[in-house]
């Protein structure tokens, strides 16, 4: 029997990244299966190997399992080098030389120290794909400055802004968001620059930076912000009370669970709504029977569900809702969504079997190829755990192997 292939086998890739974003893009690649190297700090390696949540005070599941490391890095290998060092960064221009992508999260003034700059790579290699993600992007005032997602992507780019109400408190912010998306849209930009190195020959340079996504992300309200000069300001940033449309909102169950309804058009869910809830009077009352009279009375219609929606417990709102057609969900908590029948039936997760913490369960890739799928081949590595053999492959001697060791390189 032949050996199995994986769609992206012969991509090289280069993860000189840490923390979320862009080793997560680098993961994508390595999930279809593209050979991705991470290359760590040897003594400090990626951030992420100490930074968790539930860690160090943050809210989450302590485990003695490094979760978050294994959801960003799995499938990849490992190599340890200091690029503070000239050996170290002549390490990593012979590794370019037989690369297809290179991925950092570098600010510019880093890349230049460092010497991983898009001019000088490209020189050793014009067929690579130099991929970068910082906080403020390339140019501007702000080019260099440090940024995290929760700062260059939630606040700057004012997404929570369009969901507080006023004189409240901002929602809180959860790690990653924009990280995982970035991730997402820098495994894109970095496919289709393949796709075009396959048409020309050469490859080229692809940016993301958070504070762009973030405006992306908002892009709903801030495109209306540009067309009318005007500031994001409706219903939604006051109580639910003031929503004109209750049949999109949120409402509390009997058992104090929350559940959302999302009846965007709801003229064509109102006669089935009303008789599924057992309310088939609201049907034709001359306050609620068009669209226009429950804008008017929508004050008197939200109370009307509030207290009506109090009176039974969540599992008895889920099963109603099925029979009135329109889309809903229930706030689900983390546990929930693992136990998702939905989710399992779409294999949203899969179960590993790590060398030392044993067997649990990960998120699987939510891209889906049928020829291609993605693939769990590898957990994450050790940190420097393939150092040696990458070493070896790019042509080193053992001796080579341990004078980088003595001096601190590798």
């Amino acid at each position: 029997m032949a050996e199995k292939r994986y769609g992206l086998e012969g991509v090289k890739v280069i993860d000189a990244s840490q923390v979320a974003a862009v080793p997560l893009a680098a993961r994508h690649l390595a999930d279809f299966g593209a050979d991705v190297i991470h290359v760590e700090h040897p003594s400090r390696g990626d951030s992420m190997r100490v930074f968790q949540a539930g860690q160090g005070g943050t809210a989450g599941a302590p485990s003695p399992i490094n979760y978050t490391f294994e959801n960003y890095n799995r499938n990849k290998r490992s190599l340890t080098l200091d690029l503070s060092h000239e050996a170290g960064q002549k390490i990593l221009h012979k590794l370019v030389e037989s690369s297809d992508v290179f991925l950092n999260n570098l600010r510019p003034f880093e890349q230049s120290k460092f010497k991983i700059e898009y001019p000088d790579l490209s020189k050793i290699n014009p067929r690579l794909v130099y991929a970068s993600l910082n906080g403020y992007g390339l140019h501007g005032p702000d080019k260099d400055a440090p940024g995290y997602d929760q700062t260059a992507y939630w606040y700057r780019a004012g997404i929570p802004y369009v969901l507080t109400w006023p004189d409240s408190m901002p929602p809180l912010f959860q790690t990653a968001l924009g990280d995982n998306v970035a991730g997402l849209g820098l495994a894109f930009g970095v496919m289709a620059a393949l796709f075009m190195r396959e048409k020309t020959g050469v490859g080229q340079e692809v940016h993301l930076n958070l504070f762009h996504l973030g405006v992306y992300v908002n892009s709903f309200n801030i495109s209306g912000a540009l067309a009318t000069g005007q500031e994001y300001e409706s219903y939604r940033r006051h109580s639910p009370e003031e929503n004109p449309n209750p049949l999109v909102n949120f409402y509390k169950t009997g058992d104090g669970r929350w559940l959302n309804i999302v009846g965007l058009q709801p003229d064509k869910y109102w006669a089935g709504f009303c008789k599924a809830v057992g309310k088939p009077e609201l049907e034709k009352d001359p306050r609620f029977d068009s669209i226009k009279t429950r804008r008017q009375n929508h004050v008197e219609l939200y109370r009307i569900f509030v207290e009506m929606f109090e009176g039974q417990p969540l599992d008895y709102w889920l099963e109603t809702l099925k029979k009135a057609g329109l889309p809903y969900s229930a706030m689900a908590n983390l546990q929930e969504v693992c136990q998702d029948p939905q989710a399992r039936a779409n294999n949203f997760f899969a179960e590993v079997d790590h060398p030392s913490a044993g067997k649990f369960e990960v998120i699987t890739n939510p891209i889906i190829l049928s020829k291609d799928p993605a693939t769990i081949r590898t957990t994450a590595p050790e940190l420097g755990q393939n150092t040696e053999e990458i070493l070896l492959e790019l042509g080193y001697s053992w001796a080579d192997i341990g004078s980088f060791r003595d001096s601190g390189v590798i």
